[in-house]
């Protein structure tokens, strides 16, 4: 019992091992001390100064003193007060150390103890990165490595067996295998089939203590997926195959599928399909859709059942991505027979083309035959045809049809120049059977004749210079036809033949469908005529050959040397700008009338100025405001302004100009001896005397202004208004020796000499 006791606690408690340093060997207090506890009580610390009456305490300090490892102060007992775990800590540094009780006073040097954690196998190995997902291509040798799993156990690695880890599969046997020591997993069989089974889950164990009973164990699950490769060929279900298609399916539409199957996924299962052989293979054709993977079977042939009912296809369906290394287990492609049947259906009439072209000359009576269009019964019943026009356009309705025969007749005369072409469309059914129709286009051309004679291609203004020599060109013309090249060009230019010979001018035909215009004589004078007409007669190659006259107008103009035109007649031009007669009359009538309304303006203005006189009714105070500028210095007879200017220089009494005076006045070359010695005061009351004393003065009050310079000065006045009076002794006859520059000057000083001398 003692045995197991001890046992028990050696396993349940940490073993201790306490070592002593000191700096002598021998000495008690520093003797080294090994120490194996299996109790939580250890009686390690003993002084030889301890004679047990309790006089010696002992202390304890560092790591964990006083909690987890404690002392008694008197026996020198240390006990630990819970379990330790080395994967905690690994060790603890303590001090110890024995003193005097009644002193304190230490009775030996401190020792220092290090203790170690002794490991015991109680951390189970952990797979830190599991469950694992992983993948392997299928039918990959025995052996192919898949995964390496590894398991951390926490305890020491340096003590005994209890981090030793060994791996071993719980779970995925036969199919995996797994390496004890470095836990690389493996394939453990031949050729494993994905299309037999996808996945797989492998339980790996690690276990401690080297895999022995008792040890502690951990697991972790890995999950394999196979993943595909090309290692089976596609495989059609059956090698026999029937297909119905009624003769009325249309060109280029799928008709049927069909599907080969293959095991493999992704692009190991991608095929294409083609067909090898058969009587059907210019037919129908064929084509793979990447997303089901089926081949679409579509027409390219319209079908006909009377002609033949069925049609055999030899389809192939093979892999599009190889895989060499298994090419042993093939060919990677198969072949089926497809049995196509044509079924009967009925079929609208059908035409003997797919489109007709027909003719019809222009201007044919209406009635004419354009064509006829032909369709028949493709059925064996073979029923009658109606025929009729669909009128969708105008066009459709220039024409008509016989509905039991298909001929096209005319239903309007026609104009090739106005529509060349017309196109319409023929429709036909059964009689038994209206709603089967079929359609075909019919484009009719309208033939040309010879029914538009040729013209000139433009109005040409054409000018001859004064100075042109014979055989000049002056113009070149061509023409134009709106029939076609077969009755239009070549053109023949030529002179009216009707008329006597042109002594002016003559043509010449190119052979290029032009003519030139020559002068027959030298020099042409626009004041003796300034316009020719010259007729021209245009003929063109059609059969019969039509004709046409045209007048050119040839204007007379005077021209530089080098034949630039310099000036026309003004009736040439206003031919040339293109106006008539009636614009002239309307261009003039404008001018006349504006003409006239300036006039009016004018007359309105003169007779809105007031009279000088105003009635006698008309009693008030009027300021009268006379819109006269006068001429200047030279005008003499408005106002005499040096009687105002200078008072001692009036020559005499002036009277008003709206009034006939009474008295005539003195010649303005006699001056008033009178007003000599008159100041400007006397002068302005002798002004004011007459005003009142005048019998023809108006009723109203009226102001005189009289701007006075003051007395002469002796300089006397620099005034130009007297030199009028006076006499120059200059001779401007030297201007006439100037030069013409200066003949006008030199003639009004001539003017101004001669009137003085008169």
């Amino acid at each position: 019992a003692t045995t197991c006791v001890a046992l028990i606690e050696l396993i349940t408690f940490v073993g201790i091992l306490y070592t002593f340093y000191s700096d002598s060997a021998r000495k008690v207090n520093n003797a080294r001390y090994l120490v194996l506890t299996h109790t939580r009580r250890t009686q390690v610390l003993h002084s030889n100064s301890d004679k047990g009456d309790g006089s010696v305490k002992y202390i304890l300090t560092g790591e964990g003193a006083g909690t987890i490892f404690i002392i008694d102060d008197t026996t020198g007992d240390i006990h630990s007060t819970k379990s330790l775990d080395r994967e905690q800590k690994t060790h603890y540094v303590l001090h110890a150390q024995a003193i005097d009780r009644r002193t304190n006073k230490p009775l030996e040097p401190e020792s220092e103890f290090i203790i170690k954690v002794q490991d015991i196998n109680d951390n189970a190995p952990k797979f830190t990165d599991g469950p694992y997902i992983v993948t392997v291509p299928e039918m990959s040798e025995m052996g192919t490595s898949v995964l390496q799993v590894t398991a951390t156990d926490a305890d020491d690695p340096t003590y005994g067996n209890s981090a030793r880890v060994v791996y071993s599969i719980l779970q995925g046997q036969p199919y995996f295998s797994v390496d004890p020591k470095t836990g690389v997993i493996r394939t453990a069989l031949h050729n494993m089939d994905r299309e037999a089974r996808e996945h797989y889950s492998v339980v790996v164990q690690a276990k401690d203590m080297a895999g022995q009973v008792g040890g502690l164990s951990g697991s972790t699950t890995v999950n394999i997926t196979l993943t595909d490769v090309n290692d089976n060929p596609p495989r059609f279900p059956q090698k026999h195959y029937q297909l119905y298609v009624p003769e009325s399916a249309q060109v280029g539409s799928a008709v049927g599928k069909i599907k080969a199957n293959d095991a493999d996924a992704g692009s190991n299962a991608d095929m294409k399909y083609t067909i090898i052989n058969g009587d059907g293979s210019g037919m129908f054709s064929i084509s793979t859709d990447k997303e089901t993977r089926e081949g679409i079977i579509s027409l390219k042939k319209p079908l006909n059942y009377e002609k033949k009912k069925s049609y055999t296809l030899n389809i192939e369906g093979a892999n599009t991505h190889l895989d060499f290394r298994f090419s042993h287990l093939g060919p990677f492609k198969d072949v089926t027979m497809l049995k196509i049947i044509v079924g009967d259906v009925d079929e609208p009439p059908l035409f003997s083309m797919p489109s007709y072209v027909m003719e019809v000359y222009e201007n044919a009576k209406i009635g004419t035959v354009v064509g006829t269009v032909a369709a028949q019964d493709p059925d064996s019943t073979n029923s009658l045809v109606r025929y009729f026009i669909d009128h969708n356009t105008e066009e459709d309705r220039y024409f008509i049809i016989d509905a039991n025969t298909g001929t096209i007749k005319t239903a309007k005369i026609f104009d090739r120049e106005e529509t060349p072409w017309y196109n319409i469309t023929v429709a036909a059914s059964e009689i038994d059977n209206l709603g089967l129709l079929s359609h075909v286009p019919v484009d009719i051309r309208i033939l040309d004749v010879n029914d538009n004679p040729p013209e000139l291609a433009r109005e040409y203004d054409v000018v001859v210079c004064e100075n042109a020599k014979p055989g000049q060109v002056i113009q070149t013309v061509s023409a134009t036809d709106k029939d076609n090249s077969a009755n239009g060009p070549r053109f023949h230019y030529s002179l009216d033949e009707g008329l006597s010979l042109n002594p002016n001018f003559t043509l010449r035909n190119n052979e290029d469908n032009t003519a030139s215009i020559l002068t027959r004589r030298r020099r042409f004078s626009r004041t003796t005529q300034d316009v020719y007409y010259l007729p021209i007669l245009i003929s063109d190659s059609g059969i019969p050959s039509l004709s046409s006259s045209s007048t050119l107008t040839i204007r007379v103009c005077a021209c530089e040397r080098d034949g630039r035109v310099r000036t026309c007649h003004a009736e040439a031009f206003l031919s040339s700008a293109g106006l008539s007669t009636g614009a002239l009359i309307a261009i003039l009538l404008c001018v006349i009338i504006l003409l006239a309304i300036v006039v009016l303006f004018i007359t309105l203005r003169r007779s809105k100025k007031e009279p000088l006189i105003i009635s006698e009714e008309d009693v008030r105070e009027n300021v009268v405001t006379y819109d006269d500028e006068g001429g200047g210095e030279e005008d003499t007879e408005a106002f005499d302004i040096t009687a105002l200017r200078n008072p001692s220089a009036a020559e005499e009494l002036k009277y008003r100009r709206d009034v006939r005076p009474d008295v005539m006045h003195t010649p303005r070359h006699q001056p008033s001896s009178s007003l000599n010695s008159i100041d400007v005061h006397e002068f302005i009351k002798q002004r004011l005397a007459e005003a009142d004393l005048d019998p023809s003065v108006p009723p109203y009050d009226s102001i005189q202004t009289y701007a006075y310079e003051g007395h002469r000065s002796e300089a006397g006045s620099i005034s130009s208004l007297d030199s009028v009076t006076t006499h120059s002794d200059q001779d401007y006859n030297y201007l006439g020796d100037w030069g013409p520059e200066f003949k006008k000057l030199a003639e009004l000083y001539g003017e101004i000499e001669s009137e003085r001398t008169t």
